[in-house]
């Protein structure tokens, strides 16, 4: 009898472990929207991330409500043995008005082998809006000659997330200059085909919603010099020196060089595009750019360099600024004011500084033996800021510098010349401040 009661005692607990199992064993899915509430345009495509949490996805619905109208935006069943899904989907075919709408997503899933259905159900708030933002282009003429910058003067009707200068899938951020004027800097880069350089200003608001406008301009194509460098076991020595810790890997001086010029090129390059993304809104530069002063350029701006050792070619890089030489451990002087944003090592750059100009314009300065300012620190046109050097990817004392806008490498010749930034910067300036005097 007391066999009987204990059996029954297991098959109860059994029992009861199987319904709890069938009803609570397995999660409801996990759900996760992009993005959760805001600014929503019909355009915009929100995204839907399902996770069945050690169960199976069996299916999706999600609908909007607005005032007494419902409208079924999604329904979705899935294939067996599926665990995880990502839907994108968006309200341009909804109907709907602006104003307030209510998304309800409702994720249904299930044990793997059996169990009850169990469902999250979440709600998100949107308004909608479907009106863009309105452009007006200020500036007139833009003559941008290859590798150069330009600038563009524009206003932007409201708020936006997003807005500059597109062209292909290279983008330059405008920045605001109070009230609803913007100004962009942007360039015609060196190695892109003028004939798909179409630069557009463009506008996003909070909502998603997108407006482009043109732009009057004038290209000008130009041809960069290129070089023959024979490498000798000399300078591979210094290299293989200065490098061998980052590559230990590589087995020669050669092999060291080239992950340098190659690997390491590509990092520095990042590195520099991130700050460039980080810039001032407002011009902190005044007047004419400095040149290092008696100095002779080794190398100019966009050249294109072959390497060779031993009568072989071995690589092929684009110098990106220009070399600059007088006598060892010149002083480096501020190429104009700005502020400090990284005064450090940078790989094949050496001993570096970083200043930015304001409007995602920035000076570079590498190869220096000696830096004499850090992060943070104002410097003015002219003043020392560090010496020459052979650091970094340099097969003799002199400053590399380099310029770029918003992270991306210009030809410095042109911010040398008063004539040229008269002409095609700071008179375009001179728009926003007549429009802040009215």
């Amino acid at each position: 009898m007391k066999k009987i009661t204990i059996f029954k005692a297991i098959a109860l607990v059994t029992l009861l472990g199987t319904i709890l199992f069938y009803f609570l064993g397995t999660p409801a899915p996990e759900v996760s929207l992009n993005p959760e509430t805001g600014l929503l345009s019909g355009s915009r495509e929100l995204t839907l991330k399902l996770g069945a949490q050690g169960g199976i996805l069996k299916k999706l619905s999600v609908s909007a409500v607005q005032a007494e109208k419902t409208v079924n935006v999604l329904a979705k069943e899935y294939p067996t043995d599926s665990r995880q899904a990502t839907e994108t989907f968006s309200l341009a075919q909804t109907g709907l008005k602006e104003g307030v709408i209510t998304l309800q997503v409702t994720a249904t899933g299930s044990a793997t082998r059996f169990g009850a259905d169990r469902s999250t159900t979440q709600l998100h708030s949107f308004t909608l809006d479907n009106k863009p933002p309105e452009l007006a282009v200020l500036s007139v003429a833009h003559n941008i000659i290859q590798g150069g910058a330009g600038l563009v003067i524009y206003t932007v009707s409201k708020e936006v997330e997003k807005t500059g200068v597109v062209f292909g899938d290279q983008f330059y951020p405008g920045y605001r200059q109070g009230g609803d004027n913007y100004a962009c800097l942007f360039s015609f880069p060196y190695n892109l085909d003028p004939g798909k350089f179409v630069p557009r200003v463009i506008a996003v608001d909070g909502a998603g919603n997108e407006r482009q406008s043109g732009i009057n301009y004038h290209l000008i194509a130009k041809n960069f010099s290129t070089d023959r460098i024979d490498l000798t076991d000399s300078f591979l020595e210094k290299i293989a020196a200065e490098f061998k810790g980052k590559f230990p890997q590589a087995k020669t001086p050669l092999e060291i060089f080239l992950k340098a010029n190659r690997d390491e090129r590509q990092q520095d390059l990042k590195l520099i595009y991130d700050y460039g993304r980080k810039s001032s809104s407002i011009p902190l530069w005044q007047g004419t750019f400095l040149r290092m002063p008696k100095t002779a350029s080794l190398g100019g701006f966009a050249q294109f360099r072959t390497y060779l050792y031993q009568g072989d070619e071995v690589d092929q890089q684009t110098h990106l600024g220009f070399d600059l030489a007088s006598q060892a451990h010149a002083d480096v002087p501020a190429a104009n004011r700005g502020k400090v944003v990284f005064a450090d090592y940078l790989g094949i750059y050496g001993n570096c500084i970083i200043v930015d100009h304001g409007l995602g314009l920035q000076t570079i300065y590498g190869h220096l033996s000696r830096i004499s300012v850090k992060p943070g620190d104002t410097v003015e046109s002219g003043q020392v800021i560090g010496n020459t050097g052979a650091t970094g990817m340099a097969g003799g004392d002199h400053l590399h510098y380099e310029m770029t806008i918003s992270g991306q490498s210009v030809n410095p010749i042109e911010w040398w010349d008063a004539h040229w930034i008269k002409n095609n910067i700071t008179g375009k300036l001179e728009i926003v401040k007549a429009i802040g005097s009215k």
